[in-house]
């Protein structure tokens, strides 16, 4: 158990929402630099993406005509929210003092809200490209979050729990899941950039055909919101493949006194989604939109095939028990 005192510090600063924003402000900055360095290109200073949060958060906020004032409002906060309290499960600096049997499938449901939010977001706005944005984005979920989740599930039932602190303590004393399940890590990969909608899977928003897709009528403080909000679940998604396949912030040996151990653990946390971050934002760089056909055509004959495929191996391995 955790104290109240501790659980508020946790909570609020560190590993909390303030270290989220902060860090998630960060790795946008780098991804932007990532990309333009890829393209032979100079990229925006460290401050851009805070300088461009504290712009948008004080323009005007303009309402389409016959939308619900109070719904286009409350959504992106909703959607904040939801990746806030997925972080809370994820271990940054050991294990999660909020743990239970089954974080991890709250974990999953949060994180498909933001997208959900976009569909209704781009569906109640009454404009025609964030209606296509809309039914892009709920489409290109039905593709791809049937083999991300499948990815995602397969370490918990190998390591024989639902608890994300749990398979990342099951890591420490065994081998990583990126060993034992390649394939899962690649498909997990691939279903984290689709559900962050970047490039090549950047289909909803569409800039040279649809405007901005579901984001097209979000002005002001809205659109810094869910801007944030997708920022944080870079940080939130990045974590959770980092703790379900590359062990997390635990070593493979103790360390003492503790907060050394809390120190260590959390530069193992940085360091592990920065590498993600990097094949995220080279994937980016490196690849031009596709459309909505050949995502169905490569989620389900590829990407959804392939995560079946580790499945099978996964039940093999632990009915041969491969791994005590």
């Amino acid at each position: 158990m955790i104290s109240p005192a501790l659980a508020i510090v946790y909570i609020f600063l560190l590993p909390g929402f303030l270290f989220l924003l902060a860090y998630a402000l960060f790795l946008e900055f780098l991804d932007r630099r990532i990309a333009a360095r890829m393209q032979h290109r100079v990229g925006p200073p460290i401050f851009q993406p805070f300088a461009d949060l504290v712009k948008m958060l004080g323009k005007e906020v303009i309402d389409p005509n016959g939308v619900d004032r109070r719904v286009f409002d409350a959504a992106p906060l909703v959607a904040l929210a939801a990746v806030m309290t997925a972080f809370l499960y994820v271990p940054v600096v050991g294990s999660s003092p909020f743990a239970f049997q089954g974080d991890l499938v709250l974990v999953l449901y949060l994180l498909t809200l933001p997208t959900i939010i976009l569909f209704l977001l781009g569906w109640l706005s009454r404009n025609i490209f964030s209606a296509i944005g809309g039914i892009r984005a709920v489409t290109q979920l039905f593709i791809y979050e049937v083999p991300f989740f499948l990815a995602l599930l397969l370490p918990a039932l190998m390591a024989g729990t639902w608890s994300i602190s749990e398979i990342v303590a099951w890591q420490q004393k065994n081998l990583w899941f990126a060993i034992l399940q390649p394939i899962g890590l690649v498909v997990a990969l691939i279903g984290l950039q689709a559900k962050l909608e970047r490039t090549p899977f950047d289909i909803p928003e569409a800039e040279t055909e649809i405007v901005a897709g579901p984001w097209t009528e979000l002005t002001g403080r809205r659109l810094a919101i869910m801007h944030l909000a997708f920022d944080a679940y870079l940080v939130v998604g990045s974590a959770l493949v980092a703790a379900l396949f590359l062990g997390g912030p635990a070593l493979p040996w103790t360390i003492s006194p503790p907060w050394l151990a809390w120190i260590a653990g959390l530069l193992l946390f940085v360091a592990k989604t920065l590498a993600i971050l990097l094949v995220l934002s080279s994937i980016k760089a490196a690849t031009g939109r596709i459309r909505i056909d050949q995502l169905n055509d490569i989620g389900w004959k590829y990407i959804a095939n392939a995560s079946i495929v580790q499945a099978g191996l996964v039940i093999a391995m632990n009915y041969m028990r491969v791994v005590p």
